[in-house]
């Protein structure tokens, strides 16, 4: 598995409950622009349109080689999940404040560019306080433990 691109800012923003994988459909050379590094998942999420779910907001630079051609750096790409899944994505997302985040872009085993969704809810300022503090007190105890 080789790892694309990752949104550090979800874990410090969400709580992230459930995961998922999902395919991407893209198209012309932006798998090549994928191969190349050339994405950013930050700002971006996952909504539903009608019974069809689409990573929206996710920025995909064109890639260097390629013609020109008009697409949109930040298009609608449609993921491809089972329907089971959707339906049981579909009824969390309708409960009030859980929303869908990418956490990851990758390519799996096959060569697949796959992206990981996560089912999350909202911090409050009081939870990223506590997230910093626990940080600070983890980097300091190995510190302590180094010397």
């Amino acid at each position: 598995m080789k790892i694309i691109s990752t949104n550090r800012e979800a874990k410090f923003q969400y709580h992230l409950e459930e995961r998922f994988e999902a395919g991407l459909i893209l198209v012309g050379a932006e798998v090549k622009s994928l191969r190349e590094g050339k994405v950013n998942l930050k700002d971006s999420f996952a909504r539903f349109k009608g019974d069809e779910l689409y990573l929206m907001n996710c920025h995909i630079s064109a890639y260097s080689h390629a013609r020109i051609e008009d697409l949109e750096a930040r298009r609608d790409i449609k993921l491809l999940l089972q329907k089971a899944e959707l339906h049981k994505i579909m009824g969390k997302v309708r409960e009030k404040g859980y929303t869908l985040i990418p956490t990851q872009l990758y390519f799996n085993q096959r060569g697949f560019a796959k992206v990981e969704i996560a089912l999350a809810h909202g911090k409050k300022k009081h939870d990223k306080r506590e997230d910093i503090k626990r940080r600070e007190v983890d980097r300091e105890l190995k510190r302590m433990l180094k010397k």
